[in-house]
């Protein structure tokens, strides 16, 4: 998985299962796109994704979260349920504003 964060007002994490990096999917008038200047920062594991996913929860930061991977460690991480999970082209995805 590859997890970026990027400081603002109010912090936003990216993150994606690697082999989802640089690609785009569509469905419908959905559209998915796995830019790798958004998502690209540090690979990790699940461990580290859920320790980072859990810190950056407590810092009241907003989620970006693609792929079957990082959905289930963001789950784990107590982010979101799997109610909150969308899919486009069969490719589990989130967001969560905080």
């Amino acid at each position: 998985m590859f997890i970026n964060i990027i400081r603002s007002t109010r912090d936003v994490v990216a993150i994606c299962d690697a082999e989802l990096l640089g690609k785009y999917f569509e469905e419908g008038l959905l559209q998915l796109n796995v830019k790798e200047n958004f998502y690209k920062g540090d690979q990790v594991n699940e461990e580290e994704a859920i320790e980072t996913l859990h810190h950056m929860l407590l810092e009241d930061a907003t989620f970006n979260i693609v792929g079957h991977k990082s959905t289930q460690a963001a789950i784990k991480a107590g982010i979101i349920s799997e109610e909150e999970i969308g899919e486009i082209q069969g490719i589990p995805f989130a967001l969560i504003l905080g």
